[in-house]
């Protein structure tokens, strides 16, 4: 792991992690990732949803990291900053990716880590997520001390078509200022 970086990508070096990006995604949701896509998601759809992320990011309601080793992408996760009056506290992580040659091996914990700290420096002190019920993720999360409070029934599709309910977790990391 000594060749691995956290990078935060910015808008302006968006470009260079841009294709990784998409290998990843589709990667993970070939490998039954729930993540928003289907089985049939393809090349031009991935890069239509990665050029949605590059205007977000271009907007700064959206904070993406990429865990690079030797110039390639190994995984990514997004934070969606809460834009309403009432609610700049918050942020909700997203899209934790792995590819799936290197899962197990930490690397989503070193993302989220680098997340949260980025959290704090935006002054979001409560995260919040969702993943699917009974999945590993919940005790990934769960590790990392984040709380479970509850589940919505058939909240979301895999990409196989099954629907399945959602956990929904949160983190505290600071008391609002």
């Amino acid at each position: 792991m000594n060749s691995e970086q956290v990078v935060r990508v910015t808008a302006q070096s968006f470009a260079q992690y841009r294709e990784d990006l998409i290998a990843l995604l589709l990667d993970a949701v070939q490998h039954g990732a729930s993540v928003g896509f289907m089985n049939d998601l393809d090349q031009p759809q991935a890069s239509r949803y990665f050029n949605e992320v590059h205007a977000q990011l271009e907007q700064g309601n959206l904070l993406l990291w990429v865990l690079v080793e030797d110039q390639r992408v190994l995984a990514s996760v997004q934070l969606i900053l809460c834009q309403k009056a009432n609610g700049l506290n918050r942020a909700e992580v997203q899209k934790l990716l792995v590819l799936n040659e290197v899962r197990r091996r930490g690397l989503g914990q070193v993302l989220i880590h680098a997340l949260e700290q980025g959290a704090r420096e935006q002054k979001r002190g409560l995260l919040h997520l969702d993943t699917e019920a009974g999945s590993p993720a919940e005790n990934f999360y769960s590790a990392l001390g984040y709380t479970r409070v509850g589940e919505l029934p058939n909240y979301c599709q895999s990409p196989n078509g099954h629907y399945s309910p959602t956990a929904i977790y949160f983190k505290t990391l600071s008391e609002p200022q």
